[in-house]
């Protein structure tokens, strides 16, 4: 038999290479693993079992985030369920490869609070578009970036992902989102022709749609150099610029590209889209994700507040 250690090498295999997902969601699933592994000191499928998985969400729920050991805070119940969905998705590939184990099905996830939404106003929305006003190279690029994310709903990953020679010709856009699952976004007038412009002013050579932008300061011979072989964007320099921009505009929350795809869904369903429709636009495999923006979009529920509430 196996070990659990040589087992676990092989679920991540499955997972990166079968199931076609994201390198990171495998290395998130190799950390919860090996903790858990870790803290059973087994090495034996058939030795887990509910008692050690009770100890073991025990010891994660007392656990002081890295953050937080001051205040004795604790890990939250969505961190302790991503342990406990790495848990149960091994223990489904146990039971697939015919390996005696724990049932999958005996792992129960935490209750945990509904999640709320960061949101910015329409108005804050506004300022933030209309923040690179500029006609240099960066400004031309971070306009782009902008109008795409509002008007796609991409996530950061996907928009890092788009190559320059994107068809601005038609409204759709073919993306390749998570676990490598092909879905139809839509480009809105005001995001081609940003984008049209900001290729214009390109005179590098890189396939990458977005890319970084040297400094003027410096040697105009490097400068240019330089310029033919710019590196692409990567997720954390997208979340940089949007974060820049924000600041520029005088928005005090915090704004991220999942912002701007919290306001994209939000945009849809306040102007009367159906769930079904938003969840496919934005690739969320459970409707219930896509449900999170119900609870501050329903018109109609504010028509009916405004209408019939403290009437005299």
């Amino acid at each position: 038999m196996s070990s659990l250690k040589q087992l676990k090498t092989q679920f991540l295999e499955y997972v990166e290479i079968e199931k076609g997902r994201a390198i990171k969601t495998v290395e998130n699933y190799d950390h919860y693993l090996t903790r858990f592994l870790g803290f059973i000191k087994t090495d034996n499928p058939e030795k887990i079992n509910d008692a050690n998985i009770r100890e073991f969400r025990m010891w994660l729920n007392r656990q002081a985030t890295g953050n937080n050991r001051a205040t004795g805070e604790t890990l939250s119940k969505k961190t302790q369920n991503y342990y406990l969905i790495a848990i149960r998705a091994f223990l489904k590939y146990l039971a697939r490869e015919n390996i005696k184990s724990m049932a999958p099905e005996r792992i129960e996830l935490a209750k945990t609070n509904e999640r709320s939404l960061d949101l910015i106003t329409h108005e804050e929305l506004e300022r933030l578009l209309k923040s690179p006003s500029g006609t240099d190279l960066k400004d031309l690029r971070d306009k782009a970036i902008l109008e795409l994310l509002f008007s796609t709903g991409l996530r950061v990953s996907e928009l890092c992902s788009l190559t320059s020679d994107i068809n601005l010709g038609s409204e759709e856009l073919s993306i390749r989102g998570k676990g490598g699952k092909v879905r139809v976004v839509f480009i809105s007038d005001e995001a081609k022709n940003a984008v049209r412009k900001y290729l214009a002013a390109r005179k590098d050579m890189n396939e990458a749609l977005f890319v970084q932008i040297e400094s003027k300061i410096g040697n105009k011979n490097k400068l240019k150099k330089e310029n033919m072989d710019m590196k692409p964007l990567s997720r954390r320099s997208v979340e940089r610029i949007v974060k820049a921009h924000a600041i520029k505009s005088g928005i005090s929350k915090k704004v991220t590209p999942h912002v701007m795809r919290h306001m994209f869904a939000t945009d849809l369903l306040s102007n009367g889209a159906d769930l079904r429709s938003v969840q496919a636009i934005l690739g969320h495999a459970n409707i219930g994700t896509t449900q999170i923006y119900t609870h501050v979009t329903d018109k109609h529920l504010r028509d009916i507040h405004k209408k019939f509430h403290n009437k005299k």
